[in-house]
């Protein structure tokens, strides 16, 4: 058996919110498919291994980036979203290959009949060009008729972060620096423009946190929301340090230290002592070491190095071989 899957840090940032925030993932569903989620309806995700057998007989693994029902009431719908950094011509195929597999595996038989069912399948594409199509769509021709079904493509990068929090496209926090990809190098050498970008981030930090206070979203959310962001921009930015520095500042340090005067003067206003501010900081610390402990442990499912995991997570040594004891944990 061979696997031919290529895992990014994109694709990880992906599976680790349907991991750890799998409701953000309804506003989204909303978006693609017209629906009216509201966001108390149940979740129920399946594995995301795929194997096809090739014209040489051998079976080849590939990974789903998300397969997972929406159950209101006495109805369900499946659905399949991939999530795609590239347009290289072959995600068609692979989406209705991982589509017949997820229909054959769900199939009825009823008497000489075979039912299979095909799931809600869409593209979340990260980058787009003035030739991404806003729907795809397949084709099936049988000896007797044909059938065809559309997917739908959402372009990550067109919506404004007004958009995103006006729809409650939360899932796309992390993914936003895509919007900024073609300018990185300028935003890199023009203090001014750096500038705005930290602006640009503190304002949605700050947007987050108004939600959180709000019971819109967990605090456990706004954290995953903060790391992968962090992660994404890592990635993307590689090439440009002051970037990386100026996003993580915020997305990182410089929100814990705003949030650290914000929890003093609310512990000063109720007469607490400094003791409750440095615990209650020292707990978002912890959550977010939670966070990226989560990131390096969906990297490492995916079949990464533990060195290159590490990196990509930020993690200390310390912190690896406890996430990796958790590792060792979950096997059989």
């Amino acid at each position: 058996m061979s696997t031919a899957n290529v895992n990014t840090p994109y694709d990880t940032a992906f599976r680790t919110l349907l991991a750890d925030c799998p409701r953000l993932i309804l506003p989204v569903v909303n978006e693609m498919f017209q629906e009216t989620y509201q966001g108390n309806e149940t979740l129920q995700f399946y594995p995301n291994e795929q194997f096809i057998l090739r014209d040489n007989g051998e079976e080849s693994e590939r990974i789903t980036d998300s397969h997972f029902s929406v159950i209101r009431d006495e109805s369900s719908k499946r659905y399949h979203i991939e999530c795609q950094s590239t347009e290289d011509g072959t995600i068609l195929v692979r989406i209705f290959e991982y589509d017949s597999q997820i229909a054959v595996r769900n199939s009825v038989v009823t008497g000489n009949r075979l039912t299979v069912s095909f799931p809600n399948s869409a593209l979340l594409a990260l980058r787009h060009s003035s030739t991404t199509p806003d729907q795809m769509q397949i084709v099936i021709v049988t000896p007797g008729d044909s059938v065809s079904y559309s997917l739908p493509v959402l372009k990550a990068a067109s919506y404004s972060m007004d958009e995103i929090f006006e729809k409650k496209l939360y899932f796309l926090i992390p993914f936003h620096i895509f919007v900024y990809e073609k300018d990185l190098e300028a935003i890199e050498k023009d203090a001014a423009r750096l500038e705005k970008l930290k602006s640009h981030y503190l304002s949605i930090t700050e947007r987050l946190e108004a939600l959180c206070q709000q019971g819109k979203l967990t605090e456990y959310e706004k954290r995953v929301l903060f790391t992968l962001s962090e992660n994404v921009v890592n990635a993307l930015a590689k090439k440009q340090e002051q970037v990386r520095k100026g996003v993580g500042s915020i997305m990182g340090g410089e929100i814990l230290e705003y949030e650290a005067k914000r929890i003093y003067r609310a512990g000063q206003e109720s007469g607490k002592n400094e003791g409750l501010a440095e615990g209650r900081l020292e707990g978002k610390l912890e959550g977010r070491i939670e966070a990226k402990i989560s990131v390096y442990l969906n990297l490492r499912r995916d079949g990464m190095s533990a060195e290159k995991a590490q990196s990509l997570a930020e993690l200390d040594d310390e912190q690896v071989k406890e996430a990796e004891r958790l590792l060792v944990d979950e096997k059989p």
